[in-house]
């Protein structure tokens, strides 16, 4: 399977590798991922180097690894500055190229199902709340170096930043990528990492599954019939985790697979290479 420093991550029907940049003694900094909205980069500078995102400090592994989102909403430039461990600074903007994304208008529907009852918002706060409070978790662990596979395999059926608007009022977008199969299908780690969340019936997403990669960089895994992994515990890439299900508000069995790096969500599918015929 390919490592991560050997895809060639695909950009408006092109193939995008930003350049090195070179320093004077042969030290660069390499950036590998699509600059669009919903894309993860992934950057590599040499082993003791800096980096910032617009002043903001960025966690960076001891071999010089570092990771930076773009949300499906940014429009705006990005400056990456990386301090050389020779003391050379070097700077990059990154403007996120556009996309479009599926925008569905639903009328007539129930009150009921556009806005929950109080009791039942209450019940969505808090498992909000812990969803939070795992994203959160800040480790030094760079599981993601090893790249991504599929964690099911099936029909594609919802895609990342698709929004539905319900008698006129805008809910949050698909954040995910929605994999259709039979209930009990196995689902794989993508990644190697480490559970930190499961949850057995979230009033959205069923039974829920969340593996933290390192740097802030997590899958979640919605939906599921099953969890046979529990939180604490470490998982290998392509370890079954769980089996595909229909719970939570599904209408049908599938795999609601999302990746966030912090608070900024990403488009799975961009990690991914070609779906297996």
């Amino acid at each position: 399977m390919a490592t991560v420093p050997e895809l060639i991550f695909r950009l408006l029907g092109a193939s995008l590798l930003l350049a090195a940049l070179a320093g004077p003694a042969g030290a660069s900094v390499e950036l590998e991922g699509e600059v669009v909205q919903g894309g993860l980069v992934f950057g590599q500078a040499p082993e003791g180097s800096q980096a910032w995102l617009d002043g903001q400090v960025l966690m960076v592994s001891p071999d010089g690894r570092f990771l930076i989102g773009f949300g499906r909403d940014d429009t705006e430039s990005r400056k990456l500055e990386v301090t050389l461990p020779d003391g050379t600074r070097w700077s990059r903007s990154l403007t996120p190229q556009a996309r479009s994304f599926d925008i569905q208008h639903i009328d007539g529907l129930p009150s009921e199902q556009v806005t929950p009852r109080p009791e039942v918002l209450k019940r969505i706060r808090d498992e909000a709340a812990m969803a939070r409070r795992a994203r959160e978790r800040r480790d030094a662990r760079t599981d993601w170096t090893a790249g991504f596979i599929w964690p099911a395999h099936g029909r594609i059926t919802g895609v990342y930043g698709s929004q539905r608007i319900l008698n006129g009022q805008p809910r949050a977008p698909h954040w995910g990528i929605d994999i259709a199969a039979p209930t009990g299908t196995p689902v794989k780690a993508p990644a190697a990492g480490l559970v930190t969340l499961t949850h057995p019936d979230m009033y959205f997403s069923g039974g829920t599954i969340f593996v933290d990669h390192g740097h802030g960089l997590v899958s979640a895994f919605l939906h599921l019939s099953e969890i046979l992994v529990e939180s604490g515990q470490r998982v290998e890439q392509g370890e079954v985790i769980g089996l595909i299900g229909a719970t939570g508000r599904a209408t049908g069995p599938h795999l609601d697979w999302r990746v966030s790096l912090g608070d900024t969500r990403v488009d799975p599918k961009l990690l991914l290479p070609p779906l297996p015929e």
